[in-house]
This record gives structure tokens, C-alpha cells and sequence, in this order.
């Protein structure tokens, strides 16, 4: 268990005097044991299989699509990945990040933990952690699986293009991990954080289009208006970010794209990195100090 591990991890000093090992000891510690159970979950197993099988399908869709026949190199899957990963991965990170904290509290686990030698910090730094690794690990078989049955097939794989999508993917999956962290932190049980991760996903993939789409036309916003409202949607930030690192251009997203290549040029990398390193950060650390506040039963 994770307090064994924690004790294990005690030094014993002079006498019968035992010091704490420090943050990133215990932080490890939590993170292996919380790695280690999210990769026996089936949902690891469900949603790789799930991300390699669409991805192998969606190519075979695009070599369609242009008249081929068999799989698509990865470069024109990259389109049709980059939709896949904006339903997938939030998807799969949010309900992750749900069942954090609020199903130890339900279970009475987290008041037996918050007993050890550990601050509630350390924990919600390890449960991070352990399931930003599961994550990582998903999205790289997933997309591994998928570039090494395209290499297999003899068509053509680009390593940049395929490292440029874990990554960027892996970053949205951090940012929407962490808003699933909070949200666990809230709730007081896990079916209610569950419930509320799925409606965070429908409002950022579906809601969030349509509701641009029709403020855009009945308040008639500005471009600068319509591409700040999008920047503060990590989901765009991500669709804008991947098309713009393959070299696509951003009239695809209409007036906001156009604004934001005329506008910004070069600057777009780090201003697209801005705003998904602030979704990271912000929803991680309102968890912190929410949990630091709330009894854990």
C-alpha cells in the first residue's frame, strides 16, 4: 500500500528519532503507486486500444478519400488524428484526473493517507503525477501503434510529425488532467466528479464551437474578440497549435486563423504554449489550495 511504501521510505536517525523523507521522496513514492494502478485500470487498455484502432482507421479513411487503396502515410492522418485526439484524450484525462481524489474520499482511503507522514500537497502532486504518466504512456502506444503499423505497411512516417502530435497531445492532456484534479478536489463523491468531467467535455468540445459560432454572428465580434475567446479554450488551443506545427495553414479556422498568422507570425508558438501552460497550472494549483481547505472525509 502507499503508506507501507511511505514508511518504507522513513530514515530512522540517533535514538528513536525519525525524520520525513522530503516532498519529492513522498511525491515519487505516491506517484509510482498511483502509475501502477492506472495502467491494471481498464480504461488504459480500453482508450490505447480505442486511440491505435481509430487512428488505423482513420487512415484507412483519408488513403480512401484520395482514390488509394490500403493506409495513408501519417502526414494525411494528421488531420483526421488531430480530431481524434480532441475527443479522446480530454475525454480520458478528465475522468482520470475525476476519480483522483473523490473516490479516496468516498472510500475513506484519503483520511488514511493524509495520516501518514505526507502533506496534502504531496499527495495531490503524486496522484498527479502517476496519472500524467498513464496518460503519456496511452498517448504514445496509441500513436506509436498506429506510425508503426503505417511503417509496417511501407508508407511513409514522419518522426517530427508524429513526436510534434504526442507531445502537443500529451499537453492538452495535462491541462484537462489538471481541471479533472479540481473537480475531483470538489466533489464529494466520485460519481458526481465523473458526472461533472463528462459535462466539462461536452461543453469544451461541442458547446464551445457552437456557442463561438453563434456569438461570432448575432453579436457580430471583432476578429481580436473571436480569436481571444478561442485562445481561452485549451481544445483550440490545441487544434490551432497542431495545425500550425505541421506546417498547415490557418485558414482552415476562418477569420481567427488569418488574424492570428498576420497578427502574431512567429510569436504563435509561445503564445499558444502560454495559454495551455496556464491551463496546467491555474486548475492545478486551485486544487491544491481547495484541498489544503476541505476535510477529507
Amino acid at each position: 500500500m502507499i503508506a507501507a511504501a511511505i514508511h518504507s521510505g522513513i530514515q530512522v536517525t540517533s535514538g528513536a528519532e525519525r525524520v520525513p523523507p522530503g516532498l519529492a521522496r513522498n511525491v515519487m513514492t505516491i506517484s509510482g503507486r498511483e502509475l501502477r494502478d492506472a495502467v491494471r485500470a481498464r480504461w488504459f487498455v480500453l482508450y490505447t486500444l480505442a486511440f491505435a484502432g481509430l487512428g488505423l482507421a482513420i487512415s484507412l479513411v483519408s488513403a480512401t478519400a484520395t482514390g488509394g487503396s490500403g493506409l495513408a502515410s501519417f502526414g494525411r492522418t494528421t488531420a483526421g488524428m488531430i480530431n481524434l485526439v480532441l475527443l479522446v484524450v480530454p475525454l480520458m484525462a478528465l475522468t482520470a484526473g475525476a476519480g483522483a481524489i473523490a473516490s479516496d474520499r468516498e472510500r475513506g482511503m484519503l483520511q488514511y493517507l493524509l495520516a501518514q507522514p505526507v502533506s496534502r500537497l504531496e499527495v495531490l502532486l503524486g496522484k498527479y503525477l502517476g496519472l500524467a504518466g498513464a496518460l503519456l504512456s496511452c498517448i504514445c502506444l496509441g500513436l506509436g501503434a498506429c506510425a508503426g503499423v503505417l511503417a509496417w505497411k511501407g508508407m511513409g512516417t514522419d518522426p517530427a510529425a508524429v513526436l510534434w502530435l504526442a507531445g502537443l497531445s500529451f499537453g492538452l492532456a495535462l491541462a484537462m488532467l489538471s481541471c479533472g484534479v479540481l473537480i475531483s478536489t470538489l466533489a464529494g463523491r466520485a460519481s458526481v466528479a465523473v458526472g461533472t468531467a463528462v459535462f466539462a467535455w461536452l461543453t469544451l468540445v461541442f458547446v464551445s464551437d457552437l456557442g463561438l459560432m453563434a456569438g461570432a454572428m448575432a453579436l457580430r465580434m471583432r476578429i481580436e474578440q473571436l480569436f481571444a475567446l478561442s485562445v481561452m479554450n485549451p481544445l483550440q488551443v490545441f487544434k490551432m497549435w497542431s495545425l500550425h506545427a505541421a506546417d498547415a495553414s490557418l485558414d482552415v479556422l476562418g477569420p481567427a486563423g488569418l488574424y492570428a498568422t498576420e497578427e502574431y507570425g512567429k510569436w504563435l508558438h509561445a503564445l499558444f504554449a502560454g495559454c495551455l501552460l496556464a491551463w496546467i497550472v491555474v486548475p492545478l494549483a486551485a486544487a491544491a489550495v481547495t484541498l489544503s481547505r476541505r476535510s477529507p472525509i
